[in-house]
């Protein structure tokens, strides 16, 4: 079984932090609270000094039966407790690949991105479920590496373990990682046309196709084409995970 410092790449090692580094701190977590509180989705901060949780919000998707304060007392045994093997081992192979990717990104750039990833959880019940986490920077030193990072964590609507991706704010591509290649390849960001946009927002609020249709005033073979081109661009098979790709990847 790997270690604690295998999830602690040696491209972002954070030896100390500087008192400038301590200035941009000041009651960030009181934000990071109040995020929490009308999120959905589980939160929580790791600090790459100190290699562990800094703050774990009460969602319980991320707790596995735990309170707040058991996890962040876990910290990363965490995942050594309920991360099956395999999926351990492709955490590993995350951390990896993203560290080396982060230090190829110019420092005034770093902030701008982040990385998401499917993996898979095995709950107290013995029952596997299968979340999906988007973990971005909040805080680098001095010398560009992150100190502070954020971690979204929310069911995935995927099918398996992996999905690796890195986004880049504002930036239509995407980079996702080929574990047979081991490496990292350009991704065309999806663009929902504007009627897409408009059959998924009345999907996300219930209604059916042939409601849609009359909202629309169009034939629902209509609706049903648009969801068609929709469900192939973003690789799902029906509705709820074509709404779950679209807020997972700022669709909306």
């Amino acid at each position: 079984m790997a270690d604690l410092n295998a999830f602690f790449s040696t491209n972002n090692t954070v030896n100390k932090v500087t008192v400038e580094d301590t200035f941009q701190t000041s009651d960030y977590i009181e934000v990071i609270k109040a995020f929490s509180r009308i999120t959905n989705q589980s939160v929580y901060v790791i600090d790459y000094q100190k290699k562990g949780f800094e703050y774990v919000s009460d969602n319980p998707v991320f707790l596995n039966g735990h309170s707040p304060e058991e996890v962040l007392e876990m910290g990363y045994d965490f995942y050594f407790k309920y991360v099956p093997q395999e999926d351990l081992q492709l955490l590993l192979k995350i951390n990896s690949a993203g560290f080396d990717y982060f230090e190829r990104i110019p420092l005034e750039e770093r902030k701008s991105y982040s990385i998401s990833y499917d993996f898979q959880l095995r709950t107290k019940e013995d029952r596997i479920i299968l979340i999906h986490q988007k973990l971005t920077p909040i805080f680098l030193n001095s010398k560009g590496k992150i100190w502070k990072a954020i971690c979204i964590v929310s069911l995935s609507s995927r099918q398996k373990s992996g999905n690796i991706t890195i986004h880049k704010n504002g930036c239509n591509e995407a980079y996702r990682y080929d574990l047979k290649a081991n490496c990292w390849k350009t991704l065309e960001k999806k663009v929902l046309t504007d009627r897409e946009r408009e059959v998924l927002q009345f999907s996300i609020r219930g209604y059916s196709i042939k409601e849609i249709a009359e909202k629309l005033f169009v034939a629902p073979d209509t609706i049903k084409f648009h969801r068609k081109k929709m469900f192939e661009k973003m690789d799902v098979p029906n509705i709820s995970e074509a709404i779950a790709y679209a807020r997972d990847n700022n669709l909306l």
